[in-house]
């Protein structure tokens, strides 16, 4: 039977992975060391492998995010936890300023090696200062790295490649995941002896020939669910592309989707305006014109802050009835 563990303990395999690869790997953070972390992601490193591999930080992300973009650019490997990933904005000009143009403006002679991580999510009740879904925001910005997993399987093989990476990468998980079961193979079942998924590569998670549903994180499982009833109840094959990068973005994996099924929804739990699905839609448009027999719809979070009432949020986040209803009106 093929092994099942939880997002959580995937990604800590990676971590783990990583921190024996390379002595220059270091897991910085709140919590992450004797506590085993917020989420308990980096359980059990702490004591396997010490206090000068597993940092606790103060509370102080633009103090902390800036010390590891500073030490990346010295030679170690920084993977840097955010609680949430709302605070990443305390640290804006450290990851936007200075990360991501250090290369270009060093003509190359510096890089750094970063990881940024932590759960970019709403649907957790805590408020709209800590539901902020800012991929876009960090995409927008030439020089970085953007990755949202949806599944263990894919969260480990990109934390490895994120790790390895010489540009920085924001990471971005959701606590809603955490505790989600996959298929993750060990690495004796595996020919290379490792898991490792390259960043820029979309997937393909269930082939479909009537309607293509882009979408990535915690929605690729939302689409899923709404491929399901899609074929169950109104004979409609979808098909359903986890994107697994931001940027770099696999444009040719979408474009072949939609060349093949001819009708594209993207679906996110970011905000509507200057989405994801924004550019995803300008990119069909200006490239898969022809083979589009219905516009390009987008479904995301209603546009304002997160709400607190549980069963209102629920209500602002998308879902499998809000994609199925929105997806019969172009099929």
């Amino acid at each position: 039977m093929p092994r099942e563990i939880p997002y959580r303990e995937a990604l800590r395999e990676g971590l783990d992975e990583e921190l024996a690869n390379d002595d220059n790997v270091v897991l910085i953070g709140e919590e992450v060391a004797q506590y085993n972390g917020a989420y308990k992601v980096t359980e059990g490193l702490w004591k396997k492998w010490g206090d000068k591999r597993i940092i606790d930080a103060p509370i102080s992300e633009a103090g902390f995010i800036g010390m590891g973009i500073g030490a990346s650019m010295l030679g170690v490997r920084p993977v840097m936890e955010l609680m949430f990933y709302s605070f990443a904005y305390v640290a804006f000009d450290q990851m936007m300023n200075n990360a991501a143009t250090v290369r270009y403006m060093s003509g190359g002679l510096i890089n750094c090696p970063i990881v940024v991580r932590g759960p970019a999510n709403g649907g957790t009740n805590v408020g709209a200062t800590h539901s902020h879904t800012p991929e876009n925001i960090f995409a927008n910005m030439p020089g970085l790295k953007v990755v949202c997993p949806s599944d263990g399987y894919d969260a480990k093989g990109l934390i490895k490649s994120a790790i390895r990476d010489n540009d920085p990468v924001y990471f971005m998980e959701s606590t809603v995941l955490y505790g989600a079961k996959c298929s993750v193979p060990s690495n004796d079942e595996l020919e290379d002896g490792e898991l490792i998924i390259p960043i820029g590569k979309a997937k393909v998670k269930k082939e479909g020939a009537d309607v293509s549903l882009i979408a990535h994180g915690r929605a690729v499982l939302t689409s899923l669910a709404a491929a399901e009833i899609l074929s169950e109840k109104h004979n409609i094959d979808a098909e359903v592309v986890d994107l697994r990068s931001i940027r770099p973005l696999d444009e040719t994996t979408v474009l072949q989707s939609v060349r093949k099924t001819h009708r594209a929804v993207y679906i996110e739990e970011n905000k509507p305006f200057c989405g994801v699905g924004a550019q995803i839609s300008s990119m069909l448009m200006e490239q898969a014109f022809d083979d589009l027999d219905a516009p390009v719809l987008r479904i995301t979070s209603a546009d304002a802050p997160a709400f607190y009432s549980p069963p209102i949020e629920k209500m602002q986040l998308p879902t499998p009835e809000e994609i199925v209803e929105r997806t019969l009106s172009i099929c």
